[in-house]
């Protein structure tokens, strides 16, 4: 059966073929994988699909990592940077604007509870909320099941920029990692959603 043409309600059991590599070589080279605005034709999801909002101080971060389902990882990736925050599974609001990194695992459960919230966003629902991408946390060592690549790509295809992050044994153990002993690929993501995040603040200033 060929792959769905409207990202928003794939189910992620169609094939992709040759799923394109999300870390680009340079940090600098970000390509979109999705649309980097909310499109005026996807319709807002059913309340019971939404996440919840709550207020924010103006200008508390630089941007936010969004859990889009529990343990998903966002406070492991606020800790890495200190002029982040987690959102606290909320869409963050306040009156200048908020940046937001979707976070989820790498499950089918957290994909489609990505799904959901790249929806939402892309319903033009979440005023001030600009979305610079989506980072899957590996939930399991090793590679990730075809079905599982294949469902991410489809995902990724609903918001600006894509990422993987590999399995870290010290978050399963509770532990903190110095941030010079974080895997290469790991280190490349934080640098990539940095400049995604910034290049989206200055595409789409607060008003």
């Amino acid at each position: 059966m060929p792959v769905s043409k409207n990202r928003w309600i794939s189910l992620g059991n169609e094939p992709v073929d040759d799923p394109a590599p999300v870390i680009a070589h340079e940090p600098s080279m970000l390509l979109l994988t999705g649309p980097s605005k909310p499109q005026l034709s996807v319709p807002q999801p059913d309340h019971v699909d939404r996440l919840p909002r709550r207020s924010v101080a103006d200008g508390s971060a630089d941007y936010w990592w969004l859990g889009v389902h529990g343990g998903a990882g966002e406070s492991s990736l606020a800790r890495l940077d200190k002029s982040t925050r987690a959102a606290e599974h909320h869409w963050p609001q306040d009156a200048a604007g908020a940046v937001v990194v979707l976070v989820a695992r790498s499950n089918i459960h957290g994909l489609r509870a990505a799904q959901r919230a790249a929806t939402e966003w892309a319903s033009g629902s979440l005023p001030g909320i600009q979305l610079a991408g989506l980072v899957v946390v590996a939930d399991a060592p090793g590679r990730l099941p075809k079905e599982i690549r294949d469902f991410a790509r489809v995902v990724g295809g609903g918001v600006p920029h894509l990422w993987h992050v590999p399995w870290i044994e010290g978050w399963r153990l509770g532990h903190e990692v110095p941030h010079d002993l974080l895997p290469r690929d790991l280190r490349t993501v934080l640098e990539q959603v940095r400049i995604a995040a910034s290049s989206t603040t200055a595409e789409f200033p607060a008003n």
